[in-house]
């Protein structure tokens, strides 16, 4: 099967006060439909800067990054914002849903955005999505109002809103209890079972039986092997 996630001697350098400074180097990555991927490292290793030139954040200082169809590097940043908002869904540690929305309001958030569905197909698309979740008697409250996992439920709700085929989440359990994490996980694992494609940056090693394969980087370079044997 062709790689979904193609990533070829990708580099990134940012220049500083102090000089030059290579947060990756030489990146060689590959990831299919369906992976549920995570990417560990000490801070510094390079994890963000990773995540950032895969969702189209940031761009590349050198090399190639392939999504679906989609030559990544190439893009404008009008471009990129464009494209971003219908191929990737993005999942926070601290869930960033916009507190004055009620909850179906932020998963529709996207669609507005991106037009991807008639406005009239768009709070019903929401509340599909919160179903699937557990969470659809959330739907017209505030996020102020819900648990810290069921607020993640919703953002995870929001970042499928507009069926993207890559999900990349940034430390999604951090901010949860580990009964929370489990069930956010299984949640991540299931949707890879269906075919999405899930990258997630984790610190936490108790979580390694969700994933289908781990990425280790180590200033700026992978060290452990990008694929399993």
């Amino acid at each position: 099967m062709p790689a979904l996630i193609s990533m070829r001697n990708v580099g990134k350098r940012y220049q500083t006060p102090s000089g030059s400074f290579d947060a990756l180097r030489d990146i060689e990555l590959e990831i299919s439909s369906g992976e549920f991927v995570a990417v560990v490292g000490k801070s510094g290793s390079g994890k963000t800067t990773l995540i950032n030139l895969l969702t189209g954040i940031d761009t590349v200082t050198s090399g190639h990054i392939q999504i679906g169809s989609t030559a990544v590097h190439t893009l404008s940043e009008e471009q990129l914002a464009v494209w971003r908002g219908k191929a990737i869904g993005l999942v926070f540690q601290f869930f960033q849903l916009l507190p004055t929305l009620t909850i179906a309001e932020n998963v529709m958030l996207p669609m507005d955005f991106c037009r991807t569905y008639p406005s009239a197909a768009r709070r019903p698309r929401a509340l599909a999505l919160l179903t699937k979740l557990g969470i659809a008697d959330q739907a017209d409250k505030l996020p102020a109002d819900l648990s810290g996992g069921q607020q993640q439920r919703a953002a995870i709700a929001r970042a499928l809103a507009n069926d993207p085929p890559v999900l990349v989440a940034d430390e999604p359990t951090g901010n949860l209890d580990s009964k929370t994490s489990d069930d956010v996980m299984q949640l991540f694992a299931a949707l890879a079972k269906e075919g999405k494609t899930v990258v997630m940056v984790t610190h936490e090693r108790d979580l390694s039986r969700y994933f289908t394969r781990t990425i280790m980087l180590s200033d700026g370079a992978v060290v452990a092997p990008a694929r399993d044997a």
